[in-house]
């Protein structure tokens, strides 16, 4: 019997896809023969039940002489999953519902510059989400063209907030080169999702940067300008050959992310998520200011002087109210 380890990065009923990772480093002792292969199995055990694995978990799995043959000095393994099982799944960084995944590092948080208008409020609640589960926010403003000033505007917004934020649209070719470039060197070893209302161009984003994906793209409705959800499954697609690479997966048209066993937040967790303001909190004259009109306030002084965007406080003041009427059990 032999074992591996790896990422699953595709589900279809019950069988998975599992990226091995390569141990040659380890030298042929360490060394199993489908080693940095691509391979298909089933859960094992509890792991069989639905729902049990999801795409993104890094699994042990085993397999015995039949999940592979060789061909000369190349190894193929079975493509029906025989032989070969799921055994265990390590510890989860996180877990979300909807899109079922697992272990997210990254999230690109998108929206259009125009058409559909952004609402900064919805974008700035994913980015607290994301920032209270140790997940990365990147900010993409796509259909830049439309509305090159606000772009520039609103990324300019989120840079002083302390988040990487890039803008992208036709014609704007450098722009997406800076962006490509960033993927490339900076999501290796970890899983990065974009996700943002529908119809703000997700998929044909992706297709520009990586063409060799080949996602399915929709039309935007004129009437009301919503884009149909054309993104049916979860899938991570790597940025490289190399079995330990980074990968990227496309949300399927959620605006926010579903995590598991997650209500939100307490209000008192709610100004960590704001990175802006945490150079501020502890400065206040009131000791359990609440940051929304006390006098004193250092954050509200902040906004005022111009250090903290008034459409990131407004954003921070709708979530409070949110909040505050959450009951607690």
């Amino acid at each position: 019997m032999y074992k591996g380890y790896g990422r699953v990065i595709k589900s279809n009923g019950g069988l998975f896809t599992v990226r091995l990772f390569d141990r040659t480093s380890e030298g042929e002792r360490g060394k199993m023969p489908l080693d940095g292969c691509t391979v298909t199995g089933r859960g094992r055990g509890a792991l069989h039940r639905k729902g049990a694995l999801l795409v993104g978990d890094l699994v042990e799995v085993s397999y015995d002489g039949t999940a592979f043959s060789q061909k000369g000095n190349e190894i193929l393994p079975a493509e029906d999953g025989a032989g070969l099982a799921l055994d265990a799944i390590t510890a989860r960084k996180n877990a979300l519902i909807r899109p079922p995944m697992a272990n997210l590092d990254v999230i690109f948080v998108t929206f259009a510059a125009a058409s559909p208008d952004p609402i900064l409020e919805t974008v700035d609640k994913l980015i607290c989400i994301a920032e209270f589960n140790r997940i990365e926010p990147i900010v993409v403003i796509t259909k830049s063209e439309l509305n090159p000033t606000g772009a520039v505007q609103m990324a300019q917004i989120y840079r002083n907030a302390g988040f990487e934020a890039f803008c992208t649209g036709l014609g704007m070719e450098a722009e997406l080169d800076t962006f490509k470039q960033y993927i490339n060197t900076h999501l290796n070893g970890k899983i990065a999702a974009f996700s943002g209302a529908s119809g703000v161009g997700k998929s044909t984003l992706l297709n520009r940067l990586f063409p060799q994906l080949h996602l399915e793209t929709g039309e935007i409705s004129r009437r009301i300008e919503r884009g149909k959800n054309t993104t049916r499954c979860v899938e991570l697609y790597p940025l490289a050959q190399t079995s330990n690479c980074g990968y990227l997966a496309d949300t399927p048209g959620f605006t926010m992310l579903d995590f598991e066993r997650f209500d939100f937040f307490e209000k008192e967790d709610l100004p960590l998520t704001f990175r802006e303001f945490v150079p501020h909190i502890g400065t206040c004259r009131y000791t359990k200011c609440s940051h929304t009109k006390e006098e004193g306030c250092a954050i509200l002084a902040a906004v005022k002087n111009g250090e903290i965007a008034s459409s990131r406080h407004q954003s921070f003041l709708s979530l409070y109210e949110i909040l505050k009427k959450k009951t607690k059990w």
